[in-house]
């Protein structure tokens, strides 16, 4: 614990404000799946394959945000950031409540997305600001633990939500959430950036650290990859409500499904931490990537198949599962990759690549999206093609790296 800053709060309350914090962009995803189909009767009519736009726009503002909220809350301090963000999250909220246009929602949606980079991104300074080495390490691993229940059981409670109420009652739930957070914080939780640690923004600075990264061949080829992995995972997010409805007829099961899917999935960063040191980073993200091309392949044969409903249902859920532990295996070691020769600007390089690979990976699932035609094709062609690409970025930094000098 920093001897600068005192908190009243004992190790157990804080890790479950962050990982509250961090569950804001979960929450704020998949809990909207089960309502895709009611935006869409509602805000979309003629054409309700463009609801899944709501979770998109969400994502594009959110990885906008990522970029500026840890450079800002280095100026100013990390409470009102996170309470600035909270403010634009809940307003964001109302809005997308009150909208009567699928339009108003979405761009309601992109300016929650940007709201909640406030907390998720901040969330981490401030562990790092009250913990180091080791022991930051396990606050985060723990908070981190709490955080993967919440996609799991998310679209349950949207479809709680939706029950007692409608499709906008989620809306609802995502400001109580936010607020919640800011009333826990303001109360409970200082200011852990002293004012004479503050540093001003410098956008000179952010774009000497932009200009380091791309110019960097193993930071430019891991974010390219990341941004593919990312894509891959956000395109089965987005059409998998979607493909349990119109495909397979089993809208009203889905969030059970989901709630097991995401179970099984989370054990992917589990393996991935007892082999990834054995095996290396990149070996891992490129026996992943080969694996998921192999997968999503015979899913391309097998739906031109006579298959019966319910044995093609369950090789989805298996290939479904397979991409969620994909996301489990790489995304984390991609990230590393990255981070590693950038340690003298982490923070900001922290930023910059959680910024575009967000950004980029919402530009390709939202086309892919719009592609549903009511038959798995879109989804399993597009995870496909980002697999295979993804793979050929990483034999081509192994061949990258092989040529550099050793340090």
């Amino acid at each position: 614990m920093s001897k600068s800053v005192s908190n009243p709060m004992s190790k157990g309350e804080f890790i479950a404000l962050i990982a509250m914090m961090f569950a804001t962009i979960a929450f704020s995803i998949d809990a909207m799946l089960p309502a895709l189909p009611e935006i869409g009767a509602t805000l979309s009519p003629d054409n309700i394959n463009r609801a899944q736009l709501i979770i998109t726009s969400f994502v594009l503002g959110m990885g906008i945000g990522t970029f500026f909220t840890g450079p800002i809350s280095d100026a100013f301090g990390r409470k009102p950031v996170i309470f600035g963000g909270v403010i634009l999250y809940i307003i964001s909220a109302a809005a997308a409540w009150a909208a009567q246009s699928l339009e108003l929602a979405l761009l309601a949606r992109v300016t929650m997305g940007l709201g909640a980079a406030g907390p998720r991104v901040v969330a981490m300074a401030v562990v790092r600001d009250l913990y180091s080495g080791r022991e930051m390490a396990r606050v985060v691993s723990i908070a981190m633990m709490i955080f993967t229940l919440v996609p799991a059981v998310a679209p349950m409670l949207g479809s709680v939500i939706i029950a007692f109420s409608s499709w906008r009652g989620i809306f609802a739930a995502f400001a109580a959430f936010a607020l919640i957070i800011a009333l826990w914080m303001g109360v409970r939780l200082p200011e852990t950036l002293e004012r004479q640690d503050r540093r001003p923004v410098r956008p000179a600075l952010m774009a000497a650290a932009l200009k380091e990264m791309v110019t960097h061949p193993t930071v430019r080829l891991s974010i390219i990859a990341q941004c593919l992995c990312l894509g891959m995972l956000f395109t089965m997010i987005t059409l998998v409500q979607p493909a349990y409805d119109v495909v397979f007829d089993r809208a009203e099961s889905f969030p059970y499904w989901f709630f097991g899917v995401a179970l099984v999935a989370g054990t992917g960063s589990l393996l991935n931490a007892v082999l990834v040191v054995r095996l290396g980073m990149r070996r891992m993200v490129t026996w992943a990537l080969a694996s998921q091309i192999g997968l999503a392949s015979a899913m391309l044969v097998l739906e031109s198949m006579p298959l019966d409903n319910s044995v093609a249902f369950g090789l989805f859920v298996i290939w479904q599962t397979s991409v969620f532990f994909m996301a489990g295996v790489t995304l984390g070691n991609l990230n590393a990759m990255g981070m590693e020769p950038m340690g003298h600007i982490a923070g900001m390089a922290a930023s910059v690549m959680g910024a575009i690979s967000t950004v980029v990976a919402a530009a390709i699932a939202a086309p892919v999206g719009l592609l549903f035609d009511g038959s798995l094709l879109p989804l399993t062609a597009g995870i496909l093609i980002m697999a295979f690409l993804g793979f050929l970025v990483m034999l081509h930094m192994a061949r990258v790296e092989a040529r550099l000098p050793a340090v």
